[in-house]
């Protein structure tokens, strides 16, 4: 009632804005544990048990020799990071505060920089970690050297990106049908384990097998990856055309539908008559 307001200017606006998502996303950050060494710790571990798992099974199959000639781990962690940045950008979108949560009674505090707080927080651990396991491994194991290094890391944006944008759509639903959500959700990171294609490579299937991945965006951005980091491969059966247009259209969804839902959405919801 008694409160002055002060009019800022465009930049005033852009720096509060920025102050607002930088202690949104720290916050974000450290609510997944409370520990940054320990948090960071565990997602390393996450990857290094998938890294694992999946050259024991190459090794025990006999598939090493499909894999693309040069470092067999580093062609396993191309598609495992992919993978994790990927399915763990699309949760923490999902899993991002609502409108009727108790943090949007803070003046400042809206869904945008929630959602926005989400997905740098989960890139934040993902590159973290990714390149800590890949420094140890340089140092430790073996140098390692990529031809094309900052195309990589742009297939590693593009699969957090789209993560991002398949989350925003099931955000959207998700007060709707929180249920089929949550069951729709889980099931497209279990299908993802195969139908990302991080255990095969794009330019060894044949034309009937390709129409079964060549759907899903995160398969181009990690063949595409993979093309970059070896100077030996040359992916013939994707592009970064199809997941950035992907990536581009269903965000663009997802923020009609969590305007929309965001306008309808309230507490008695989910109360009992």
């Amino acid at each position: 009632m008694f409160q002055q307001t002060r009019r800022k200017t465009q930049f005033q606006a852009l720096v509060a804005m920025a102050e607002l998502l930088y202690h949104a996303t720290v916050r974000n950050v450290r609510s997944s544990h409370g520990n940054a060494v320990i948090g960071l710790i565990l997602q390393m571990l996450q990857a290094m048990i998938m890294l694992a798992a999946f050259y024991f099974m190459f090794s025990v199959l006999g598939l090493r020799g499909v894999a693309i000639r040069g470092d067999f781990l580093l062609y396993l962690m191309s598609g495992i990071f992919l993978f994790l940045t990927h399915n763990k950008a699309m949760g923490a979108v999902l899993g991002a505060e609502g409108p009727t949560s108790a943090m949007m009674k803070h003046a400042p505090m809206n869904t945008a920089v929630a959602i926005w707080a989400s997905a740098l927080g989960g890139l934040y651990t993902s590159i973290l970690a990714m390149f800590t396991m890949l420094l140890i491994y340089h140092i430790v194991v073996t140098p390692i050297w990529m031809p094309h290094p900052m195309a990589a890391f742009g297939m590693l944006m593009l699969a957090w990106g789209t993560g991002c944008s398949i989350g925003m759509i099931f955000l959207a639903i998700k007060p709707w049908a929180p249920g089929f959500v949550g069951v729709v959700s889980t099931l497209y990171q279990r299908a993802n384990m195969i139908a990302s294609g991080k255990m095969f490579l794009a330019n060894t299937l044949p034309s009937s097998m390709l129409a079964m991945f060549d759907w899903n965006p995160l398969f181009h951005a990690i063949d595409q990856a993979r093309g970059y980091a070896f100077i030996n491969y040359f992916p013939h059966n994707s592009s970064v055309a199809y997941p950035v247009k992907v990536m581009v259209i269903l965000f663009m969804v997802g923020l009609m539908g969590e305007f929309v839902t965001r306008k309808s959405v309230s507490l008695s919801w989910t109360a009992r008559s």
